[in-house]
């Protein structure tokens, strides 16, 4: 049953996620976190944050992650190909279309109205990851420290005026966390 359950919500994310990864974030919050609580919210934000930072599309690192922790390799394989099956089904046929109506008006004004909704799918999803990430979200575990946002913005900074490596400033990032964590005391080694 378990299996059912992961492909059928895999096939409803991968169906539904117009837009891309970052669109996909707000429907695998609502399968895996609120209809089937395979993970909590705090879990769910370090899912998105690991989907973020290995290899390839967010969607389909989340879908092996949550498939493999639900229900092992079985549930990964089968959580991942609903992840994608959609997909590819749904590009086979517009590429088909697109080849044969790609310049009709029509069409042209049907992917234009999709775009608005795709960016508030994007904001909302933003939205979520960054209370998550600042403690302030409902069940965040660890709570709101004021060091959070330091170091968010310090990585923003260093991302975006300084051009540093995105890798040196995840890992930067992370021992800074766990610096602090250990000085206050939360962590002992």
């Amino acid at each position: 049953m378990i299996y059912l359950e992961l492909l059928l919500s895999f096939l409803q994310i991968g169906l539904l996620s117009i837009g891309g990864g970052y669109a996909a974030i707000p429907l695998i919050q609502d399968q895996v976190v609120v209809r089937h609580s395979w993970l909590t919210l705090s879990e769910f934000t370090d899912l998105i944050t690991i989907a973020e930072m290995t290899p390839g599309p967010i969607a389909i690192n989340a879908a092996t992650f949550v498939g493999i922790r639900v229900a092992g390799v079985p549930g990964a394989l089968l959580a991942t190909l609903g992840s994608i099956l959609p997909g590819c089904c749904i590009v086979l046929v517009l590429s088909v279309l697109y080849r044969r109506y790609g310049q009709s008006r029509g069409l042209q004004t049907v992917l234009s109205t999709l775009r608005p909704a795709t960016v508030a799918l994007i904001a909302g999803a933003a939205l979520t990851i960054t209370l998550g990430a600042l403690g302030l979200s409902q069940g965040a575990a660890a709570g709101f420290s004021w060091v959070r946002p330091v170091i968010i913005l310090a990585a923003f900074l260093l991302l975006r005026i300084r051009k540093t490596s995105p890798i040196l400033v995840i890992f930067a990032s992370g021992a800074l966390w766990l610096v602090w964590q250990w000085a206050s005391g939360a962590l002992t080694v």
